[in-house]
């Protein structure tokens, strides 16, 4: 039996699974993994902790299976993006990661803004200056940590480090790379424009490939390490939001993905990068060759549900905590909530906003807060499909993983809130499962991505909207997106009372 090994590097803990040439998730290892929160608003790992946990995983699959190691014949990666990783000549790392969620960087953002200008900003990399990419990180560094900057040789992102480790290969691929602010996404290759406006040496950039290219084999030492073969194939792979689109068959106009981690995301298949959104969704390049996505995130998704159980429910389980919501009405008895805990990015690029909830009165019960959470965060996530449609896309049909697809209820919340078929994989792996397509496709097993989601991807159920649900949502829709304009300028003013 042949197998590939998809490598899925999160925000909290790296998931690893073994998939055989039927699709089939033969076995699968989750290592967890600790942030560093020093501030309000700063996020950080420890590179080699990555590095660690990826190869106790790996050793632990192999024992836990007993496969030979040369039942193996390809590794690929997803990994969360825009975390800076900076090395120096001899491609050590020179200090902690910063993560997608740091929000520190609003001056450099600026900065961004005056040097390279908007307009032009948003022509080359089709995003805007938003506090969780990694330039504005990059831009930090070089401001308040000078000394660091000066040795830094190489920066890349946390998938490619982990990659790094494995093979002795430095690269970056374009899906990851998007999500830079230093890429030009149409030419696939980084901007002199950019790096030279903002003061960059454009060889701080590491090389580019594609998604499936070939990097290399594991390397002896890491082979020892964790009991891999050391012949392994091993593949660039993508963006976790790319490498989740492989994973749940979004490789085609019309098709839309909604995934609920610890953020979440609305992303949608696009031909080419020639639309214009105007900033107010992310466009990036696909895991999928000379394809694009684009998309809107909701920073504290899954994370919203998660804070609320360590705070009010840290003994119970989740199914214990989700247990009554479905009994609760459609709007949760009058009570709204906001998922914006550490700041909002689509359609709110602002990182001092905080969450609310709106609404509470002495009636209201657990269920009823827990079902305002749920309604909330998948009402931040309609605003990235109401722009999407604003625009003329047309969404009829999503694919949902994460959280989000764990709960019946949730998916048919997501059904009516959306206004959409919902659809749930029989195999819902996401971003490791696009990682395993990559390897699956770069080994030769199919003569495309399409043909291995053909093959690997099954439809388990699906949720059709209740028409008078999804009336009673449209109104209280409107309610939810006026949360913002009254709340912002009462969150920026409490900036200054935050520790």
């Amino acid at each position: 039996m042949k197998y590939v090994i998809g490598v899925d590097l999160g925000t909290s803990a790296v998931k690893i699974l073994l998939v055989d040439q039927q699709g089939n998730v033969a076995h699968e290892v989750s290592k967890s993994y600790p942030l560093i929160q020093e501030k309000t608003g700063y996020s950080e790992q420890e590179p080699e902790v990555w590095v660690d946990q990826t190869a106790a995983g790996l050793s632990d699959l192999l024992q836990e299976t007993g496969i030979s190691p040369e039942e193996v014949e390809g590794i690929s990666f997803s990994g969360q993006m825009h975390g800076l990783v900076l090395l120096d000549e001899k491609n050590r790392v020179l200090r902690p990661a910063i993560l997608w969620n740091d929000t520190r960087t609003t001056e450099q953002c600026k900065s961004i803004y005056r040097q390279v200008g908007e307009e032009k900003l948003l022509s080359l990399t089709k995003n805007p200056a938003l506090e969780g990419f990694t330039l504005p990180k990059l831009l930090w560094v070089k401001q308040n940590e000078p000394d660091i900057y000066q040795r830094a040789h190489k920066f890349v992102l946390p998938k490619d480090y982990l990659r790094y480790k494995m093979t002795g290969e430095l690269h970056m691929e374009y899906s990851d790379a998007a999500g830079t602010l230093l890429l030009n996404i149409s030419e696939k290759q980084w901007s002199p424009e950019i790096c030279e406006a903002v003061g960059i040496d454009v060889d701080l950039c590491p090389p580019l490939v594609e998604s499936h290219a070939e990097i290399g084999t594991i390397t002896e030492d890491f082979a020892e390490r964790t009991g891999m073969h050391a012949a392994t194939r091993v593949f660039a792979g993508g963006a976790d939001n790319a490498c989740g689109a492989i994973g749940s068959g979004i490789l085609e106009d019309g098709k839309t993905l909604c995934s609920i981690g610890t953020s979440g995301v609305v992303l949608s298949y696009e031909q080419g990068p020639e639309k214009d959104f105007k900033g107010k969704v992310h466009y990036f390049n696909h895991g999928a060759e000379n394809a694009y996505y684009t998309m809107g995130v909701t920073l504290s998704a899954g994370y919203s549900l998660s804070w609320f159980k360590e705070v009010f429910a840290s003994d119970e389980d989740f199914d214990d905590l989700l247990a009554d919501v479905g009994s609760v009405p459609v709007g949760a008895n009058g009570l709204l909530f906001t998922p914006y805990l550490t700041g909002e990015r689509t359609p709110h690029a602002d990182a001092a906003i905080r969450g609310s909830f709106i609404g509470m009165g002495s009636s209201h019960q657990r269920s009823d807060f827990v079902r305002a959470v749920m309604e909330g965060i998948t009402f931040s996530l309609n605003e990235s499909i109401d722009i999407f449609r604003q625009s003329g896309k047309q969404i009829d049909t999503i694919v949902s993983i994460g959280g989000g697809a764990k709960n019946e209820v949730w998916l048919q919340m997501q059904a009516d809130i959306f206004d959409a078929k919902i659809v749930k994989l029989s195999s819902e792996q996401g971003p490791g499962m696009g990682a395993a397509m990559l390897a699956a496709y770069g080994c030769g097993w199919f003569d495309s991505l399409a043909d291995c989601a053909d093959h690997f991807l099954k439809e388990a159920a699906s949720y059709e909207p209740n028409q008078e649900n999804v009336q009673q949502y449209r109104e209280l829709f409107l309610l939810y997106k006026s949360i913002y304009k009254h709340t912002a300028d009462i969150n920026h003013e409490l900036m200054r009372y935050r520790k």
